[in-house]
């Protein structure tokens, strides 16, 4: 592909977030950077990029917020090489260099380390990559980190800790880090479908990795005892939303509804409570 076609095809995708997607996914974005108060002036944001569809998709729309917002914020676009396969790494710099997204890479060894723990693979190494990321965001002077979880993770997060750890609990659009003093994590996709982040991957013709952890490179990310327990939850929410097209929403706004009324017991900062403490 010569330079002009390479220059127009970047153009094209960029202006499909703003045009052809707006309603989907740029609206959806800018909600949650202003319901959740995502960003505030002054804050230095590190785009944290796995080389998946989501996380791609978010450093573009941070580009486009930069220069089309009103906030004063910075961005630091922020790439852990954990160990990836030659492949893998290679899709993510082609992919940033297409979409003009100034990756900043750090190695690490996490991969290495996770195959030595006992356990859900994904799920060791998605702590540790946390870690490794808010440790070189704070080091590069950010304050922020940001995310790629989108709707679809969120309402399958609330119904996994139902069915499988007994509580009522969300994935929350930001949250204070509790090791690293003064960072915080924000989730800006958070009201996004992952559907819509598919038809715009397709539409542009885009090619993303899929699981990048070496330690599952033989199987889907589905196929992990973590992932198959997620892929169960993400069946059966499609079937109830086959048959009520209001589940998706109703499960998201579950926990905005909450009735301490109506809750035998609960936790908070303070300790437990139960509903015969004040009965």
């Amino acid at each position: 592909m010569c330079e002009r076609d390479f220059n127009e095809r970047y153009k094209e995708i960029e202006r499909s977030i703003i045009k052809k997607f707006r309603r989907e996914i740029w609206r959806k974005f800018t909600a949650a950077i202003n319901e959740y108060q995502l960003i505030k002036d002054g804050d230095s944001i590190a785009v944290c990029i796995s080389g998946g569809k989501d996380s791609i998709l978010m450093a573009k729309l941070f580009q486009e917020l930069l220069k089309h917002g009103k906030q004063n914020f910075s961005l630091v676009f922020l790439v852990m090489n954990p160990g990836y396969s030659e492949l893998n790494y290679n899709i993510i710099k082609e992919n940033a260099r297409l979409l003009k997204i100034p990756i900043q890479v750090f190695n690490s060894e996490i991969f290495d380390i996770v195959a030595e723990q006992e356990g859900s693979p994904c799920y060791v190494f998605a702590r540790m990559r946390r870690g490794h990321l808010y440790s070189k965001a704070k080091e590069l002077g950010c304050n922020k980190i940001a995310l790629g979880h989108h709707f679809d993770d969120v309402i399958e997060t609330i119904v996994m800790g139902m069915l499988y750890g007994a509580q009522i609990q969300t994935m929350m659009p930001k949250l204070h880090s509790t090791n690293f003093k003064g960072m915080q994590l924000i989730r800006p996709l958070y009201l996004i479908r992952e559907r819509d982040i598919i038809h715009w991957a397709k539409y542009n013709n885009l090619n993303f990795i899929q699981c990048a952890c070496k330690l599952t490179e033989g199987l889907s990310c589905g196929d992990t005892e973590q992932g198959s327990k997620r892929s169960e939850v993400k069946a059966l929410i499609k079937e109830l939303a086959g048959k009520n097209p209001y589940i998706e929403k109703n499960i998201f706004r579950s926990v905005e509804n909450v009735n301490l009324n109506t809750i035998i017991a609960y936790k908070d900062n303070t300790g437990e409570h139960h509903f015969l403490d004040n009965y």
